[in-house]
């Protein structure tokens, strides 16, 4: 009898936690949910998905390549043959902005990437560990975030041409610099979101439970980070289109022959090219303005949908 009655309460119990489970969604289908209400961050989502796949798949389908030259179409307007004309090369714009597009989107997903890793590991490991630790990782961050990010970053460009690096290897080291610069902001955020879910209720539960540090950490800690990791991730990958963009104008980023949306508007270095040949610099300067503006607002839609109350926190 006795076995028979917790065999039925055990059998209820299970049941009642499987209905449960069921009813109350989980964090990320509340937070799509959410995000499916507001209309501006879908709209933006299209957008990028759609940027996303033309600078994919389009140069696939374009008579030209990308470092193709047709010398009898030397700074032509846009036309049936050149839908946004050529540059002084005779290289096909559209081309060119789509293969731009790959280079300037891989260095933004990638730096966000190299970022958020570090710098995630960086702000809980001086959260959590404090002491000494989180003494010399902040100073260092604060060091780091004092010095004004933009003539930072030419001067490392301008190290990079007296090296000699190749065009290729610039994308990496464009990527590398980015990320140094981008770390210690999230790495802050992340250790104040650490030192405040220390002393939840629930941290102080696994503390009288007798779980291990690798479970408390990996296990309850960080995983309520990833709310904030995640806005701060699209933030991220905003501020590096943007920067690049700003060091290969500058001449000091990318550099031609690989093509990006930066060096692209370099191309219209001139007042002659400025104000008789727009299409050389408006193509690249709307994707890089309608990029970083998607971006932003699907990082707000992302933030109240994941987090209503990280609006406040951020400000």
């Amino acid at each position: 009898m006795i076995h028979f009655f917790y065999s039925r309460h055990r059998r209820l119990s299970k049941a009642v936690t499987t209905a449960l489970a069921q009813v109350t969604p989980s964090l990320w289908h509340q937070a799509w949910q959410t995000l499916r209400r507001n209309r501006l961050a879908i709209l933006c989502l299209v957008l990028l998905i759609i940027m996303v796949l033309g600078c994919v798949v389009g140069p696939l389908w374009s008579p030209w390549q990308g470092e193709g030259m047709d010398a009898l179409s030397v700074n032509q307007p846009p036309s049936a043959r050149h839908w946004l004309g050529t540059d002084f090369l005779g290289r096909d714009v559209y081309t060119r902005l789509l293969l731009a597009g790959r280079i300037s989107l891989s260095i933004g997903l990638l730096t966000m990437l190299l970022s958020v890793t570090l710098g995630y590991l960086l702000g809980a490991v001086a959260g959590y560990a404090g002491g000494l630790t989180d003494k010399l990782i902040m100073r260092v961050a604060d060091v780091v975030m004092t010095i004004p990010s933009l003539p930072l970053l030419i001067v490392a460009g301008a190290m990079l041409s007296e090296f000699d690096f190749s065009s290729d290897a610039r994308i990496y080291m464009v990527i590398i610099m980015l990320s140094l610069l981008e770390c210690p902001k999230l790495a802050r955020l992340v250790r104040g979101q650490i030192l405040s879910l220390r002393e939840r209720d629930f941290m102080l539960a696994t503390q009288v439970l007798g779980l291990s540090t690798y479970r408390r950490l990996f296990g309850h800690l960080l995983p309520n980070t990833i709310p904030i990791l995640v806005v701060m991730a699209t933030m991220a990958v905003a501020n590096a289109i943007l920067s690049e963009s700003a060091l290969s104008y500058l001449g000091v980023g990318i550099v031609p022959p690989t093509p990006s949306w930066g060096n692209m508007m370099d191309a219209a270095n001139s007042l002659i090219d400025f104000q008789r040949r727009p299409w050389l610099w408006i193509p690249p300067g709307t994707a890089i303005f309608i990029t970083v503006v998607a971006i932003n607002v699907l990082g707000d839609g992302l933030r109240d949908a994941l987090d209503p109350h990280l609006k406040r926190s951020l400000k």
